[in-house]
């Protein structure tokens, strides 16, 4: 099958130049994905084989372990949460990119398709960086996919949009639409329970919420999220903005951080978070790098898990299958 630029561009799929008139896409496709949920995509939808390079951070599914890493982090990541937030401050103040991408070892690659993000540029490379890798060493052949998620909607977008660029668009539809029944049958357990008060943790120094994509989750598993809104970024607050929200469920979902690391955080997590919500609050710790931050295929399990906090006996199947990465703290 051949796609043409004009195809790639009407996909929201840029390339380096409008000169190239076609790209043939076959089995012998390489691809590089420099986003964790973006490598989760690309095997999802059975390309994993041409799967050539990933981030520092792509450590999903096992099977792409092997691959050549082309990014890594410019900043210290074994500091506290607080250290991690300063530094990240500090870089983005100086204008510098919290990421270095590796535009030789792209070279070597030699992609023929480049997927990648421009929604935040804490949680990846940035774009400019992978265009200007690009321009100086990979040449006018390859595309880069971009993606942008904020809404649930755009996340399932992006599982058509990059298997269209892989040419395995039948594969994107059946998954997007495997998902969206997986998520409507949570959606309909939840329907008739109580709705309580829900505030998810995306950082502990300082504290910020959940946003983006999280304000929809809390709602489809039977709660009304508190303190933020659907599709904008995660607000910061103050211990004392987060006792007037009053929640009633407390997720604490670090972004990067796996159930361990987030609880060797554990002196935060005691003083201020559970100090000053109520002590009827139920207040849970998961693994946020797996789950929740990633805008992928995961976020339906992200859902399960968001739905066994939320009410732990109608999902109480929930709670045991993620019982690994999912610990009630109080």
């Amino acid at each position: 099958m051949t796609c043409t630029r004009r195809d790639l561009r009407d996909d929201q799929i840029t390339g380096t130049t409008a000169a190239v008139v076609a790209i043939r896409y076959a089995a012998a496709m390489r691809v590089i994905s420099l986003l964790p949920s973006a490598t989760e995509l690309v095997c999802a939808v059975g390309a994993a084989a041409q799967l050539v390079g990933i981030s520092h951070e792509c450590d999903f599914p096992v099977a792409i372990a092997d691959r050549p890493v082309l990014t890594r982090s410019r900043i210290a990541l074994g500091g506290s949460s607080r250290d991690i937030d300063l530094a990240v401050r500090a870089a983005m103040l100086d204008a510098l990119s919290v990421y270095a991408v590796d535009a030789e070892l792209l070279a070597r690659l030699a992609p023929d398709v480049i997927v990648t993000q421009d929604l935040c540029e804490v949680c990846a490379v940035s774009l400019d960086d992978v265009r200007s890798a690009v321009a100086r060493y990979a040449g006018e052949r390859v595309a880069i996919v971009s993606l942008r998620p904020t809404r649930l909607d755009d996340v399932l977008d992006d599982v058509v949009r990059v298997a269209t660029a892989l040419d395995r668009r039948g594969a994107g539809d059946e998954l997007r639409a495997a998902l969206q029944r997986r998520i409507a049958e949570i959606a309909a357990r939840a329907m008739a329970r109580r709705r309580p008060r829900v505030a998810t943790i995306e950082w502990l120094d300082p504290i910020m919420l959940g946003g983006t994509w999280m304000p929809e989750l809390v709602a489809l598993a039977g709660g009304d999220a508190v303190g933020v809104t659907a599709g904008a970024p995660a607000p910061t607050i103050s211990p004392s903005e987060l006792r007037t929200l009053a929640p009633d469920v407390v997720l604490i979902k670090p972004c990067g951080f796996n159930l361990a690391r987030c609880l060797a955080e554990r002196a935060l997590i005691e003083d201020p978070l559970l100090a000053c919500v109520g002590p009827a609050t139920r207040v849970y710790a998961t693994d946020g790098n797996a789950y929740f931050n990633r805008p992928g295929p995961r976020l339906v399990e992200s859902l399960e898990i968001l739905a066994a906090c939320i009410d732990p006996v109608e999902f109480a199947d929930f709670a045991a299958a993620h019982a690994g990465a999912l610990l009630r703290l109080r």
